[in-house]
């Protein structure tokens, strides 16, 4: 039997300003951005570079939603974006004003930093060591 983990999704206050922050902040790609009827769309991205898993940018539609805008895991790091080169990405996130949370550290499974992305959601920027199977 083999599953995959298609898609995240990330609850939104508006895909407009969900998608700019993504693309040209995070320089993710778009893959997708239907609109399905007036309120909704269907707009999926991608880091550069990535293989498999995307995130779904969501626009709350309730209340309730609304609630969990930039909390959807109660304060804890919701989302780990690996990469192959950290100080390079740190370096281009912190000039773009990314607001990190916990500064660049060595751990057993590679360097890593926490940074909020435009919600307050909390991410790893992630450069796991070789062997590291996480």
């Amino acid at each position: 039997m083999k599953q995959i983990l298609g898609h995240v999704a990330l609850v939104v206050r508006d895909y407009d300003e969900a998608l700019a922050f993504f693309t040209r902040t995070l320089n993710f790609s778009l893959i997708e951005d239907t609109r399905w009827s007036e309120e909704k769309r269907w707009i999926v991205i991608a880091p550069p570079g990535a293989e498999g898993t995307t995130l779904v940018l969501a626009r709350a539609a309730t209340p309730d939603e609304e609630s969990r805008i930039g909390n959807q895991t109660g304060g804890r790091v919701f989302l780990f974006l690996y990469t192959d080169d950290f100080w390079r990405d740190y370096h281009e996130m912190t000039e773009k004003k990314i607001k990190f949370v916990r500064g660049p550290s060595e751990e057993p499974y590679g360097t890593v930093a926490v940074f909020e992305d435009l919600y307050g959601n909390l991410w790893d920027l992630l450069q796991p060591k070789a062997g590291f199977r996480g």
